[in-house]
């Protein structure tokens, strides 16, 4: 059975199940939509949550990153994991304890508002939409290559399977769907990683592996890895090449960002009891960790496998022939995010960092007139059991992985843009008396549109899909982060200081994305180029949501301290929320 038709099999019987799974839960009234009614289990909740969190960046994109940088964006790693540690200490159960569906209504519940929650929406409304880019370009990658058509097309696809399952299923079947989505995708993600480990070290265990001696070298994999890419003009892999200061600053952004995202806070609102939450944010970490202890070893194993496909016999003879290219590459060229230009004509693929001016004498000498393979990031992790020459149903099986994890995400993500809409826009806002019926057709209807915009803007992303991701963590963690953790666990916070604290937040980090990125990121919009020479005071854009937290939280709690103090029964609500003793169910249905 040749390739493509395998890839199908695989593919479309794990997209047959995802779609059965939604028809068989599909959601019929707002409670099941919006929080699955509140009947999951935690064990259950904590697998959906892995798959919802772990999205194309995680899958497809993070292995790609930390591959070509190295040690330097380990920072998503530590970041991302760290970001639940927060969650299930800080947030998840006091918000289930307040027993509402969408963090919007809690806002303007806790800073007694409207406007709070309007504002709120608004915040969800941007992060998620600039998240779900990410997921959308992820799918795009990976059907392009796997069913063999142009990334544009690839993108269509994955927005007409997404529409199906999570504008049918809303949390109800989306828990569900996603619960089988993790199975996948862990399953496509560690059974390569098992083979490559092998392959390159003797080791089955990716993580163990990456320590270990190379078998082809008998020295360890890192220094032989450092080494070949060090003999080409690129920096170490395993040294630090980037400004300390901004590897922090990203990496708590990442770690505020991820307690702030409303479609993972909103997986909290589905379990039974406040305890429930507490153990499903436990469980979600447990099932995150097999795959993020199996990911940095996933980036250097590739890495070494493509430079030692290009260089067989080792960085100082000549690289392979264009001719004589794997058939990896060739596939990959089809999807136009791998490409090829024979700068010098000799019919070899040379492949250095043609921007290391000590090493462009060296090059000059032999001949090469620049680098000339172009490699998405994206690519990576998909292209990983080729690269490897592993069986056809490995190939087939991380095509499966992939999408699902790309989906799985989007779908959460377009379940809390719908929410918000629906539920914290129109039924609060600007219809109340609007019927349940009416407010679930609404609801499916702000995804659809949702899911236009995203596909859209997927068709020209500000960067990988990892990149496109850390900027919506940086817009979480400079909004809504604060203001979820200053209602918690402060009674002195006010609905002025907290709206003019998510303004201030929102403001600043978007007008400092949209400064390197581009207006609404759109190409040629920017106004300086996104380079560390024009960040103000060295601060990335992506890792400004730091600063952009702590504007937010200055600001609101400076705004308070000069206007009048919240009412005694808000106070009272927020001491009730702390006090860690049982959650009603949610109220407003």
């Amino acid at each position: 059975m040749d390739q493509y038709t395998l890839n199908l099999l695989v593919v479309g019987a794990s997209f047959a199940l995802y779609v059965g799974i939604a028809i068989w839960a599909r959601a019929g009234s707002t409670a099941e939509f919006y929080a699955a009614n509140q009947g999951v289990n935690p064990v259950l909740n904590g697998m959906a949550t892995a798959a919802d969190w772990m999205s194309a960046a995680s899958f497809i994109s993070m292995a790609g990153l930390v591959a070509f940088a190295g040690y330097v964006n380990s920072s998503y790693l530590m970041g991302w994991t760290g970001g639940y540690v927060l969650l299930a200490l800080l947030l998840a159960p006091y918000l289930r304890k307040f027993g509402k569906f969408t963090v919007p209504q809690f806002i303007g519940d806790r800073f007694y508002s409207q406007t709070a929650r309007l504002v709120a929406v608004l915040c969800l409304i941007i992060i998620s939409v600039t998240y779900v880019i990410g997921q959308m370009t992820g799918a795009g990658v990976a059907f392009s290559r796997f069913l063999e058509v142009d990334v544009s097309t690839g993108l269509f696809i994955a927005s007409a399977v997404v529409f199906v399952y999570a504008v049918l299923g809303g949390m109800k079947g989306i828990t569900y769907t996603q619960v089988a989505q993790y199975c996948v995708l862990i399953v496509a993600y560690t059974i390569p990683a098992v083979f490559i480990s092998l392959q390159l070290t003797g080791n089955p265990l990716p993580p163990l592996g990456l320590f270990s001696s190379h078998t082809g070298s008998g020295q360890p994999l890192l220094q032989t890895l450092d080494q070949i890419v060090t003999d080409l003009g690129f920096t170490s892999y395993t040294g630090l090449h980037s400004s300390m200061m901004n590897m922090v600053l990203f990496t708590i952004s990442l770690m505020i960002g991820t307690a702030g995202l409303p479609h993972v806070i909103i997986r909290f609102f589905t379990v039974p009891k406040v305890a429930d939450a507490r153990w499903s944010a436990g469980w979600a970490l447990v099932f995150i960790a097999l795959l993020y202890l199996t990911a940095p070893a996933v980036g250097a194993m590739a890495r070494l496998n493509i430079m030692t496909t290009l260089y067989p016999q080792g960085a100082a003879e000549e690289p392979i022939e264009y001719e004589a290219r794997p058939d990896w590459m060739r596939t990959w060229e089809t999807t136009g995010l791998l490409r090829f230009e024979d700068k010098n004509n000799d019919g070899r693929i040379q492949l250095y960092n043609d921007g290391n001016p000590a090493f462009a004498a060296e090059a000059a000498e032999r001949g090469w007139a620049g680098s000339e393979l172009t490699i998405n990031n994206d690519i990576l992790v998909l292209a990983n059991p080729e690269i490897a020459q592993l069986p056809g149903w490995v190939v087939a099986l991380i095509a499966a992985g992939g999408l699902a994890a790309a989906l799985s995400t989007a779908a959460g993500l377009l379940l809390a843009i719908s929410s918000a809409v629906s539920h914290d826009l129109i039924k609060s806002y600007l219809n109340p008396r609007i019927s349940e019926k009416g407010e679930l057709l609404a609801a499916r209807i702000s995804m659809a549109g949702a899911i236009v915009v995203a596909t859209y803007l997927g068709l020209n992303p500000p960067g990988f899909a990892a990149q496109v991701v850390a900027l919506a963590f940086g817009l979480a963690a400079a909004t809504l982060f604060p203001v979820l953790m200053m209602g918690i666990f402060s009674k002195r916070i006010n609905s002025a200081g907290a709206i003019t604290g998510m303004l201030v937040g929102l403001v600043a980090t978007l007008l400092y994305i949209f400064t390197y990125l581009g207006w609404f990121f759109i190409p040629g919009t920017n106004m300086l180029a996104n380079t560390p020479d024009n960040w103000i005071l060295g601060v990335s854009p992506l890792s400004f949501g730091t600063i952009g937290a702590i504007l937010n939280f200055g600001t609101a709690y400076l705004v308070s301290s000069l206007t009048a103090a919240p009412p005694q029964d808000v106070q009272d609500l927020v001491e009730s929320i702390r006090i860690p003793r049982g959650a009603g169910a949610a109220v407003d249905h």
